[in-house]
């Protein structure tokens, strides 16, 4: 028995990126601590970072998470030529609008979006706190690493700011079909329970991108 191709790369950008959605969860929840008040945010914000750092158990949990980016990105750059190799040459009439959404039909273009953003949120945050890479990042008064300092810093820049609420745009398009599309590549067809995680899809969907777009705008007015 062989083993189709297409239909492995398709599974495991599903259940990839399934547990990224996971992750914006967590990660959002913990950028809502951004929004309280300094003397409460910092603290918090600076210990929770710690655990991050820290806790072996989370350690574990990052590292998948780096490995289900890299796959998700790869399989779906796979997926992506394989489809236009497979079709080469435009329809001289096409209506793919009445078939299909615009987020479905540009997952790529959204997908690079993204991909240009971690690599920007990395190297602005992830370099710098976990690498030591750049600037010192300073400790707080119960010493841990300043990482409110450091956020709060990058967000008082305008144009800094502007890009983070722009690219929650692309963001929500892509979990918006990416979620609905994963459950159905699982093989989940219910017809009802198909139009639930629809409506899913779009409440997440909404969340993530007002929550990471809103947040740095309301740092910075902070």
């Amino acid at each position: 028995m062989t083993t189709n191709p297409l239909f492995f790369r398709k599974t495991a950008i599903a259940l990839t990126g399934l547990f990224l959605c996971l992750f914006l969860i967590v990660h959002l929840s913990a950028n809502c601590i951004l929004l309280l008040p300094k003397e409460l945010a910092i603290p918090a914000y600076n210990s929770y970072s710690t655990l991050l750092r820290e806790s072996p158990l989370i350690k574990i949990v990052a590292y998948l998470l780096y490995a289900a980016i890299l796959l998700h990105v790869f399989y779906a750059l796979l997926v992506t030529l394989r489809n236009r190799k497979a079709k080469p040459v435009r329809y001289a009439v096409n209506h793919a609008g009445e078939n299909s959404s615009w987020a479905s039909r540009n997952m790529g273009v959204l997908g690079t979006l993204i991909l240009i953003f971690i690599v920007i949120h990395l190297a602005n945050f992830w370099a710098r706190i976990k690498l030591g890479l750049g600037e010192a990042v300073p400790s707080d008064p119960n010493g841990n690493l300043d990482v409110y300092s450091v956020t709060y810093e990058l967000f008082q820049n305008a144009w800094f700011v502007a890009f983070y609420a722009l690219m929650a745009i692309p963001l929500a398009w892509h979990l918006h079909h990416g979620l609905k599309s994963g459950f159905k590549t699982l093989g989940f067809y219910h017809q009802g329970g198909l139009r639930i995680i629809a409506r899913i899809s779009l409440i997440y969907a909404w969340i993530m991108g007002l929550g990471f777009g809103i947040i740095p705008i309301v740092v910075f007015f902070k």
